[in-house]
């Protein structure tokens, strides 16, 4: 159950907002409604992911596990839900997205990629655990200007996850609609 109602007043800037991310998403998301309360607060926030979608300095890859593993570590299902979505359209292998809540345990991944799903969960704990090891052994991989954005990027996940676990949001469907890879569908027709 939602702690913020999804049934905010019908403005004319919610339903322009409504009509944006339903043609863009295929639903209308529910922090934007729970937001839609507030229309100041929805504003200025798509405004900040509008900037963000700019960014382009870090790998899709590496910028989707690293949400992913903040989203994981905060609790937050519906940034899950959405986030596994929006980076199986990047190109993420599911198989690396269902890994990421146990990724230290697996092999799928490369270095740069566990360093920064280290990086957003450090940044998620509270209070915030990043060291100087860990940031020079991203430093590796990830020039200030990455680092600067990736740092960016997952405290903008820190905001969406925990507001939208704070009002009690869930997941809304959207991994349901990843595409399966052709390989698995071909060996579910032979079976």
């Amino acid at each position: 159950m939602t702690r913020i109602s999804l049934d905010p007043p019908r403005t004319l800037r919610y339903r322009l907002a409504s009509w944006i991310t339903r043609r863009k998403f295929g639903a209308e998301l529910d922090p934007a409604r729970a937001m839609g309360h507030h229309m100041g607060v929805s504003t200025g926030y798509a405004m900040l992911e509008m900037r963000a979608l700019r960014w382009k300095a870090v790998p899709h890859r590496l910028k989707d596990l690293a949400l992913m593993a903040a989203s994981v570590k905060i609790g937050c299902s519906w940034c899950v839900d959405f986030g596994t979505w929006e980076a199986n359209t990047h190109g993420v292998p599911p198989a690396k997205l269902e890994a990421v809540p146990a990724w230290r345990d697996s092999d799928l991944f490369d270095e740069d990629e566990r360093l920064v799903m280290e990086y957003a969960e450090a940044m998620s704990a509270d209070p915030p655990a990043v060291t100087d090891e860990l940031t020079a052994a991203l430093r590796r991989y990830l020039d200030e200007r990455q680092l600067v954005e990736l740092t960016m990027m997952v405290a903008l996940e820190n905001l969406r996850s925990r507001f939208n676990a704070a009002a009690g949001l869930a997941g809304q469907g959207f991994k349901d609609r990843c595409e399966i890879p052709a390989r698995q569908e071909s060996e579910a027709a032979r079976r």
